[in-house]
């Protein structure tokens, strides 16, 4: 790989975003496409970026090479959703974090071996910011905790953004989300009630559902030259 190449996807991996290599096994030749690039690119180089998956482009002599960062779940709330969540989410392949300032819940006796954070999601987040290869769940009910964390998920388009509660409770938090500036198109982004509809009732079962929506959403999610165009439309 020639060194110009290998400085430009090292960037792409460094700052978390999607990326590739074509390779033309017949001649050696190799160049670099992006996530903002896939769709010039065709089908096949859209759905290899979604998949995750390198292989030969059938029928042809071109390599494709596929990067992408480990997708992650940011959750907010050390609760009983989390404690089931965390063991599925590593089982399915994914990093998860799970942010709390309430101390009497985010405790290393009930998160073994995950990432805690017992502080204030606008703290954490600083430390670890959210992208697009992240997903948001909130689920401590509290405005306090949940609202910041849902913006900013929405403001550098999280691949999926989920909040905990009833339909009540939505409608008085995109409320309180237009009246701090979201656009309306981002806080439509919000899945809530939180995950697929299983029936789900305990909060294991609920797990469940919450994870099934973020495969779905990370399988099917937009390149990020389709987010950047809803930014600018805002």
């Amino acid at each position: 790989m020639r060194g110009e190449l290998l400085l430009a996807l090292n960037a792409e991996r460094a700052a978390r975003r999607g990326c590739l290599v074509l390779t033309e096994l017949s001649t050696g030749a190799q160049r670099l496409v992006r996530e903002t690039e896939a769709e010039a690119e065709g089908e096949v180089v859209v759905r290899a970026l979604r998949a995750g998956r390198s292989g030969l482009i059938e029928g042809t002599q071109t390599f494709l090479n596929v990067y992408l960062p480990p997708p992650r779940i940011v959750v907010i709330g050390a609760v009983h959703i989390s404690q089931a969540l965390a063991p599925m989410a590593a089982l399915a392949g994914f990093d998860i974090a799970i942010i709390d300032p309430r101390t009497a819940f985010a405790t290393a006796e009930r998160f073994p071996d995950v990432a805690l954070k017992a502080e204030w999601p606008e703290d954490a987040l600083k430390q670890a910011p959210l992208d697009a290869y992240t997903a948001l769940v909130a689920v401590t009910h509290d405005p306090k905790i949940d609202d910041h964390p849902l913006i900013e998920a929405l403001r550098v388009g999280c691949f999926y953004v989920g909040a905990l509660g009833s339909r009540k409770t939505q409608a008085r938090r995109v409320e309180r989300l237009l009246a701090a500036g979201v656009p309306q198109h981002r806080v439509d982004r919000i899945e809530a009630p939180i995950g697929v509809d299983i029936g789900a009732s305990t909060p294991a079962e609920i797990a469940v559902a919450i994870l099934a929506s973020v495969i779905a959403a990370f399988r099917g999610r937009k390149m990020h030259a389709e987010r950047r165009g809803e930014a600018a439309s805002a």
